[in-house]
């Protein structure tokens, strides 16, 4: 199994990658995969040539009110599905010796997050553009590089901190695109976000589990981490409901609220 994970996971070229992340989706449920396999493999991300790379305070931001603006917007949100390809497959390669569930559940999010990049590329073709047309940033894929040891602040700093906040800024980012017209991508959106409460929800329900084995506490655990990984606060306003129906409690919220 973990040669196919990493297959996929090491591919840098687009249809390639969503190509042997179906088949290891269909090979798992087939249950034609050992995920007891030992098999050492070697990991990286694999990424095209375009979009290049940069600082997150570099890609270019443009208001939604003309084509190529909402285009710009479109395109960073691709971005973030194709990472999250790989960041899905990589949940599943890196860490072994965890329940056979773990591997469903992250093998499954990995396909769920190739239909969001296909169905949002299309859209994106569809105003004219690419994915590749403009720069990108590797936010989600630098904590994944810092959490490579520890599968317990995986959980918690990428799905249930980084993705969690994609949470909070869809309902926002809708609500611009319908005032400038373009209820198609916004549609498209509420397609994504019933998705990613989900996969929020396993970042939380695995982060849990870990947390009850090694008898720790969820909640300050996760506060912990997000100061010794020095990560990025959650930020107001939350989506409350989303982030409630993907496993966060109303005291955490508000205790997130809080640090400083």
């Amino acid at each position: 199994m973990f040669t196919a994970l990493a297959a996929a996971l090491n591919s840098s070229e687009i249809e390639q990658k969503l190509a042997l992340t179906a088949a290891l989706e269909t090979d798992w449920q087939s249950g034609k995969l050992d995920w007891q396999d030992t098999t050492p493999v070697e990991l990286n991300c694999g990424h095209p040539s375009k979009p290049e790379l940069v600082a997150p305070q570099l890609v270019p931001h443009r208001g939604v009110k003309t084509p190529e603006g909402r285009a710009h917007l479109l395109h960073a949100i691709v971005h973030i599905e194709f990472s999250a390809i790989n960041l899905a497959l990589d949940h599943a390669a890196r860490f072994r010796g965890m329940p056979k569930q773990y591997y469903t559940d992250w093998i499954g999010v990995a396909a769920e997050e190739a239909y969001h990049f296909k169905i949002l590329r299309q859209r994106l073709q569809t105003l004219g553009y690419d994915y590749g047309d403009f720069p990108a940033h590797a936010g989600l894929w630098d904590m994944a590089e810092r959490t490579t040891d520890d599968v317990l602040a995986r959980m918690a700093l990428v799905p249930r901190l980084l993705e969690a906040r994609g949470l909070d800024a869809t309902p926002p980012i809708q609500k611009k695109l319908i005032q400038s017209g373009d209820h198609e991508t916004a549609a498209l959106l509420d397609i994504i976000l019933q998705d990613e409460i989900g996969h929020v929800g396993l970042g939380d329900t695995w982060f849990r589990q870990l947390c009850e084995a090694q008898s720790l506490e969820p909640e300050s655990t996760f506060r912990r981490l997000l100061n010794d990984f020095n990560a990025p606060r959650p930020q107001s306003p939350m989506n409350e409901s989303a982030r409630l129906a993907a496993g966060f409690t109303k005291r955490e919220l508000a205790s997130l609220l809080k640090i400083e």
